[in-house]
């Protein structure tokens, strides 16, 4: 029996439910909220519906209900307001996330913490320093949905499907992100190649706009909201990739935002990289072999997280 918690019945965390139903992860689903009301309406919405996907038992409860819990999925928080800091938000999001984990720890201490809410490397950082969990079982989503976006964009454009890329947005899930060009690849067809090796009936592809790409995998989310006033499916469908990498017997990998302790030169913050995800933890940082500018733009993301630690009480 595998059991996954998810505390949050938002849209976020609701429809993390329901993808992981559809997908057929996890045996039991726990849905906890402030507002039990929620909770109960949304776990009984899903669960009207199992009779036609694989079977599952999800239901609403209290924190002592996430016992045995495999995975805790934290999905809480506030949105940014308009006219918001990021600083504020960071702020107010933290006091949320301290009061939760004691809680939550208390009857989960070996599940492996998914962090979802924003700012998302804040969180990880602090729910990594507050909680007591093991590192190697905390995770933040970090940039796998910006990879994600970057993979749906760059399969727009080239009309390959988004398996096929191997592109990777490292650093913070935030605007200074950043994407290893120099290890994009489709079908191992380095990306700077694509535009003649995919070529139809003798007629090249114009050079792709890098800089373009990128404003798009950061804007995109704003797009959303300003479009349909929240983003849900996709960074659901990223957090039960990150499960089912948990539950693999081998290792998955994926970027998401882990405590640095040194590696390329950058100690003591969480911002993504790529990361070996399964048996139930981080199995290792993946060292990619970036180039010296996107090393470069790493430290910059990780001084710019460090910016927001110093100023921040945890």
């Amino acid at each position: 029996m595998s059991k996954i918690t998810i505390i949050g019945a938002g849209n976020v965390g609701s429809t993390i439910a329901y993808t992981l139903t559809v997908a057929g992860v996890g045996s039991e689903i726990v849905m906890i909220d402030i507002n039990k009301a929620k909770a109960r309406g949304e776990s009984m919405d899903i669960r009207q519906g199992i009779s036609f996907f694989a079977p599952h038992f999800i239901h609403e409860g209290d924190y002592s209900d996430a016992k045995d819990s495999d995975i805790v999925i934290i999905t809480s928080g506030l949105a940014r307001k308009p006219g918001q800091t990021r600083l504020e938000l960071a702020q107010t999001n933290v006091n949320i996330l301290k009061d939760i984990t004691p809680q939550i720890t208390k009857y989960a201490p070996n599940a492996v913490y998914i962090i979802v809410s924003n700012p998302v490397d804040i969180l990880t950082y602090v729910f990594s320093k507050v909680s007591g969990i093991p590192e190697n079982k905390i995770i933040g989503s970090g940039t796998l949905l910006d990879t994600a976006r970057l993979r749906s964009r760059l399969s727009e454009y080239y009309g390959i499907n988004q398996n096929k890329i191997h592109a990777y947005v490292l650093g913070e899930h935030g605007d200074s992100s950043f994407v290893s060009w120099s290890l994009a690849n489709i079908s191992n067809i380095p990306l700077a190649e694509c535009g003649k090796a995919f070529a139809k009936d003798g007629i090249e592809l114009p050079e792709i706009n890098y800089a373009e790409v990128e404003e798009y995998v950061r804007k995109s989310g704003a797009m959303v909201i300003a479009d349909k006033g929240a983003t849900f499916y996709a960074v659901s469908a990223s957090v039960v990739h990150i499960c089912k990498g948990l539950y693999g017997s081998v290792g998955t990998t994926m970027t998401v935002s882990t405590m640095f302790h040194g590696e390329y030169g950058i100690d003591d913050i969480c911002l993504s990289t790529l990361c070996n995800v399964g048996n139930h933890s981080i199995r290792n940082k993946i060292m990619l072999p970036l180039s010296d500018s996107e090393v470069e733009y790493l430290h910059k993301s990780a001084d710019k997280l460090k910016e927001i630690v110093n100023n921040i009480e945890i």
